[in-house]
C-alpha cells in the first residue's frame, strides 16, 4: 500500500510544481485560457481510445493514473532531461534548442511516457491482453501528457498575441494543435504500445525484448520527424510530412484497431460455447456475448424493461466473462503465466458472482430473450 500512496503524492507534487511554473511565467488567466483550450482536444482523443477499449474496459483507476502519470509525472521528468538535452546541444553544436527539439525531446518525452505502459505490463500482466491494450494505454498516458503540454503553449501564445486569428494568436494555435495534430502525441506514444502489446501475445523471449525496442524507436523516430518539421523544416516541409507519413500512418493504426478489435471477438467468440458447456454462462447468451451489438442491445432492453441498476449487473457480467475469455484463449496459446491457473479461478469466481448479481436483478437476465439476435 505504501507504493501507490507515494507514487500519487509524487504526482500532486508534480502537478503542483507544473502549475506553480506555469503562472509565474506566464500568470494566471494564460494558465486557465490555456486549460480550456487543450481541453476540447484532450476529450476527442480520449473519447476515441475509450470507444477503442469497449471489449474489455480497462480498469477506470488505471486508467486516470495513465492519464495523470502522463499529464504531470511524464512532463515534469521530461522537462528536467529536455533542459539537459539543450546544454549539451549548446556544448556540442551551439544549438541547444533545435537539438533538445529534434534528439532530447523525443528520446525523453517517449522513455517517460511509455515507462507507465511498461509498469502496467509487469506489475498488472493479467490487465495486459494484447495490442489493443497497448494502444489504450499508451493513448491515454500520451494524451495526458498532450494536455499539460498544450496548456503551456496555448498560455505562452494567448500570453504573447491574445486570441488572435486563423494567422496567429490562440486561434491559430489551436487550428494547429487542436484539429490538425490532437493524435501527435497518442499516434508517437502508440507505437511504443503496439510493442508491448504484441510482447505480451507472444511465447517467444526474442519477440518479448525486440518488440518493445523496435516500438520505443518508432515511436522516437516518428516525433523527431515530427519536431523537426515544426523548428527546423519549412511550411512545405510540415505540409508533407503531415500528408506524406503522419496521415498514411495515422490511417494504417486505425486499420490495426479495427482488426485487432475484430481479432477479440473472435476469441471471445470462439471461447463462449465451452463456457455454456460448462454451464458457467447459459447457452442463451452465447449469441449475445459474441457481439458489441449484442451486448449493447441486450443492456438497452434491460434497461428499458427493468431500469438503470439491472443494466448495470447485465454489464458487469458481460465484462466478466470477457476476461475470463481472453484468459482462456492466452492459457491455450501459451502466454497466461505461471499463475494462470490461479487467476483462472479468480476470474471464474467473479463470473460466478457477477451472473448471479445479474440474476438478483428482477428481470435482468430474462429480458434477454426479448433482444434480436445478430
Amino acid at each position: 500500500m505504501l507504493l501507490p500512496v507515494v507514487g500519487l503524492i509524487a504526482l500532486g507534487v508534480s502537478g503542483l510544481v507544473l502549475f506553480g511554473l506555469g503562472t509565474s511565467s506566464v500568470g494566471l488567466v494564460p494558465i486557465l485560457v490555456g486549460a480550456v483550450a487543450a481541453l476540447v482536444p484532450v476529450l476527442a482523443v480520449l473519447g476515441a481510445y475509450l470507444w477503442v477499449d469497449r471489449w474489455e474496459p480497462e480498469p477506470a483507476k488505471v486508467l486516470l493514473l495513465a492519464f495523470a502519470w502522463g499529464a504531470c509525472g511524464a512532463t515534469i521528468t521530461s522537462l528536467v532531461f529536455n533542459q539537459t538535452a539543450y546544454v549539451l546541444g549548446e556544448l556540442i553544436n551551439g544549438d541547444g534548442a533545435t537539438f533538445a527539439a529534434v534528439i532530447g525531446a523525443p528520446v525523453v518525452e517517449e522513455a517517460a511516457k511509455a515507462a507507465f505502459i511498461v509498469a502496467v505490463f509487469l506489475r498488472r500482466r493479467h490487465e495486459f491482453d494484447g495490442v489493443v491494450d497497448g494502444i489504450v494505454y499508451a493513448g491515454v498516458t500520451a494524451a495526458g501528457f498532450a494536455f499539460t503540454e498544450n496548456i503551456w503553449y496555448f498560455a505562452r501564445v494567448f500570453d504573447d498575441s491574445g486570441f488572435g486569428d486563423l494567422s496567429s494568436g490562440v486561434v491559430a494555435l489551436f487550428v494547429l494543435r487542436g484539429v490538425l495534430s490532437p493524435f501527435a502525441h497518442p499516434l508517437f506514444t502508440s507505437l511504443a504500445g503496439i510493442g508491448i502489446g504484441l510482447a505480451a501475445m507472444t511465447g517467444r523471449r526474442a519477440v518479448k525484448f525486440a518488440a518493445p525496442v523496435l516500438g520505443y524507436l518508432a515511436a522516437v523516430g516518428l516525433h523527431s520527424l515530427w519536431n523537426f518539421s515544426t523548428t527546423v523544416g519549412t511550411g512545405s516541409t510540415f505540409i508533407n510530412l503531415y500528408f506524406l507519413i503522419m496521415v498514411p500512418i495515422f490511417a494504417g493504426m486505425v486499420c490495426m484497431v479495427v482488426w485487432q478489435r475484430r481479432r477479440e471477438q473472435r476469441v471471445v467468440a470462439a471461447q463462449l460455447p465451452e463456457m455454456a458447456a460448462r454451464r458457467w454462462i447459459a447457452s442463451s447468451e452465447v449469441t449475445l456475448l459474441a457481439s458489441l451489438q449484442g451486448r449493447r442491445r441486450w443492456r438497452r432492453a434491460v434497461r428499458r424493461k427493468v431500469g438503470e441498476q439491472a443494466a448495470k449487473a447485465v454489464t458487469g457480467y458481460q465484462v466478466a466473462a470477457t476476461e475470463l475469455a481472453f484468459l482462456r484463449h492466452r492459457i491455450a496459446q501459451g502466454t497466461a503465466g505461471a499463475h494462470a491457473d490461479e487467476r483462472h479461478a479468480k476470474l471464474l469466481e467473479a463470473l460466478v458472482a457477477a451472473r448471479q448479481a445479474a440474476v438478483d436483478a428482477p428481470g435482468a437476465l430474462k429480458a434477454a430473450g426479448g433482444v434480436r439476435r445478430s
